[in-house]
């Protein structure tokens, strides 16, 4: 990635994050609203990306499930976690996937991971998975991410377990969408966000992720 393109994709990360969060906390209305602007915008890119193809309507409808799925998962809990707590671990874990896969892919380098994201190797997959466990026991040890003992001591397993299945899903939705933007022959599914592309390149592996979310731990 060029300095520039680095440069832009860290400002708009700094100034995305803290709005986001703040959103989810908010909560009510405005994260309603919020929901629904992304969704918009990503059911524009994926008509953009796919029009004419095959794969066009059933992606739409994976949008739809995946978008209610999230709105769900905000009003639910799960382990200690409140509706916005939840929803911001489930995003936390997805940032940190994305962020170990990229450094221990970019830093270690080794075998392709697949033809169908062929940026992506073994190693940074593997990074994928570390970085999200060792921030979270990082965090637990500082005491900086709080439970309650009982919680705690009942569940841990059940929560580490649950990081390994997020991190999963979320590189298998990147790979996924990964594969139609190739199949659709563009690099970005956007242009919204300078230095990041579109909003599906930003939630590409959250599609899945909020969607199995919801149906494994929280119905």
């Amino acid at each position: 990635m060029k300095y520039s393109e680095f440069k832009k994709r860290f400002i708009s990360s700094i100034l995305m994050v803290p709005a986001i969060f703040f959103i989810v906390l908010l909560g009510s209305y405005y994260f309603i609203f919020f929901l629904y602007l992304c969704f918009a915008i990503s059911i524009y890119e994926w008509i953009n990306m796919s029009n004419s193809k095959k794969y066009l309507v059933p992606g739409l409808f994976l949008l739809m499930l995946s978008f209610y799925a999230a709105y769900k998962v905000r009003y639910s809990s799960y382990y200690g976690f409140d509706g916005a707590a939840l929803f911001l671990f489930i995003l936390f874990i997805c940032v940190l996937t994305d962020l170990g896969g990229y450094f221990f892919g970019k830093i270690l380098k080794g075998p392709k991971l697949t033809k169908i994201s062929p940026k992506k190797t073994i190693t940074g997959f593997i990074g994928g998975f570390l970085l999200p466990l060792l921030i979270f026991y990082i965090l637990l040890k500082t005491e900086i991410l709080i439970f309650k003992d009982e919680i705690l001591n009942e569940n841990f397993s059940s929560l580490i377990l649950f990081i390994i299945v997020i991190s999963f899903i979320s590189q298998i939705g990147d790979i996924s969408i990964s594969f139609f933007k190739r199949l659709s022959g563009i690099k970005n599914s956007g242009n919204i966000i300078p230095g990041h592309g579109g909003i599906l390149d930003r939630i590409d592996g959250m599609i899945f992720v909020f969607l199995i979310s919801y149906f494994l731990y929280l119905k």
